[in-house]
């Protein structure tokens, strides 16, 4: 079984931002695999079924960003999921927006999602990261984070859901070093 959380904060003043990409990668993998995220638990909005014929279980915590990791751990136990099948999809600043980098493990990177998931789980957990590259000058992270996608990046963040999505389904099928391999190197499709 795997347990695919996606990392986003709760309520509608944070939907379409990009702090919760991860929650719409999230109900994008739920809409191709007819898995409603909508059920109560662990603090979290779940939905399970099967994902590429495995079973998985999908996961928004709704505790914010930053306090993700008690959910998620509750989670893990209550569905006997193993670390490594734990797959988190977040924003990354680091990474170009457009992009899709997978990872096993780490740091944080400055990420609090992160910070509190290393917290519970420890820091081995595969990841999904969804690029929004950096905050123009003068612009805090936090209040970059937080806001909205612009309007003329609109496909390009329709394609990288998408891509998040394809890299989640290949993690379960093909196991992580495979898709780092065949996503890592990717420019997205619209080019640099």
């Amino acid at each position: 079984m795997f347990l695919l959380v996606g990392l986003g904060n709760p309520g509608q003043k944070y939907a379409r931002t990009r702090h919760n990409v991860g929650f719409d990668v999230v109900d994008r993998l739920g809409e191709r695999w007819g898995i409603a995220v909508t059920r109560s638990s662990s603090q979290s909005l779940v939905g399970d079924g099967l994902v590429k014929n495995e079973r998985a279980v999908l996961m928004k915590p709704q505790a914010y960003v930053n306090r993700s990791g008690g959910p998620v751990r509750a989670a893990m136990d209550f569905y006997k999921v193993p670390l490594e099948n734990v797959l988190v999809v977040h924003d990354e600043l680091e990474v170009p927006f457009g992009r899709v980098r997978v990872k096993r493990g780490g740091g944080h990177g400055g990420h609090n999602g992160l910070r509190d998931l290393n917290q519970h789980l420890g820091p081995d957990y595969p990841r999904v990261r969804v690029g929004t590259g950096r905050p123009p000058e003068g612009w805090d992270p936090a209040d970059f984070v937080l806001a909205r996608w612009r309007e003329d990046e609109g496909q390009e963040v329709l394609r990288m859901i998408e891509r998040a999505a394809d890299a989640m389904e290949s993690v379960i099928t093909d196991g992580v070093d495979a898709t780092m391999n065949r996503f890592n190197g990717e420019a997205p499709q619209g080019g640099d």
